[in-house]
């Protein structure tokens, strides 16, 4: 079963502990959802950016985690 799953980093790309603990998603578009539900407050703990992993190969990354400035 393909396991995909998030690491969460600050800015400069040090890995941090997330303040929402994610699961072991069975599809890209669980993963996806699951950050969109919980990006806030991941950012508010402490991450600054996001990648996204399938079976330990990076599919894209980094992604901010802090709203575009307008």
């Amino acid at each position: 079963m393909t396991a995909w799953t998030w690491r969460f980093e600050k800015a400069d790309g040090t890995e941090v502990q997330p303040a929402v603990q994610p699961e072991e998603f069975t599809t890209q578009g669980d993963a996806e959802s699951w950050i969109g539900e919980h990006w806030k407050a991941l950012a508010e703990g402490g991450a600054d950016q996001v990648r996204l992993f399938e079976d330990g190969s990076e599919i894209y990354g980094p992604m901010s985690l802090h709203a575009e400035a307008s």
